[in-house]
């Protein structure tokens, strides 16, 4: 065996099933208030006051479009009088070469295509995709999490986390049911 061992956990954490939005919630507030930090909720639909509860930061994906749609503004725009002014210039109407105004539908338009690309790719980046697995997989109630049940997951990577205290800690908050999730 190497020195340089993996000391990953075998397991990726423990789980707790709920039926109802409120009861995640709260449970996540009280895991939050223990001091458990690296937690998951899991749910049908987007329960906004689960992410609170869990400190989740707002997320940084508008200022990544808002620098993608300001990226893609300034090519289009740059890039239009760069043709229109010294590479192809030609003399319509009598109008300068450099009419800005008619620079401005290009201009536009660059910056929606350039904003949404980069909100598409930005996203995969900030949410990890594409993750084709995960270890929550492994347990067969969580089969339930896309229909009426809600799971509140304590990684094994927490430092406040302990197999038996945080196993305890999830049964004291009236789950239907609390499952180790295997790696």
């Amino acid at each position: 065996m190497s020195a340089h061992a993996s000391t990953a956990p075998s397991v990726y954490g423990v789980m707790a099933e709920f039926d109802h939005p409120d009861k995640l919630v709260d449970a996540a507030r009280k895991a939050s208030a223990a001091g458990y930090t690296r937690m998951d909720c899991y749910s049908p639909y987007p329960v906004g006051e689960a992410a609170d509860a869990m400190g989740f930061p707002k997320s940084e994906m508008g200022s990544v479009m808002f620098i993608g749609g300001l990226i893609g503004a300034t090519a289009g725009f740059l890039m239009q009088y760069l043709l229109g002014a010294y590479d192809y210039p030609i003399n319509v109407g009598g109008r300068p070469f450099f009419s800005w105004p008619s620079f401005v539908p290009i201009t536009f338009e660059m910056m929606v295509l350039t904003a949404a690309l980069s909100g598409v790719f930005g996203l995969f980046a900030v949410c990890g995709l594409p993750m084709l697995y995960h270890p929550v997989f492994n347990v067969p109630a969580f089969a339930r999490a896309s229909g009426d049940h809600f799971f509140l997951c304590i990684e094994a990577v927490d430092p406040k986390y302990d197999p038996v205290a945080t196993r305890d800690f999830l049964a004291g908050l009236q789950p239907l049911d609390v499952a180790e999730v295997p790696e």
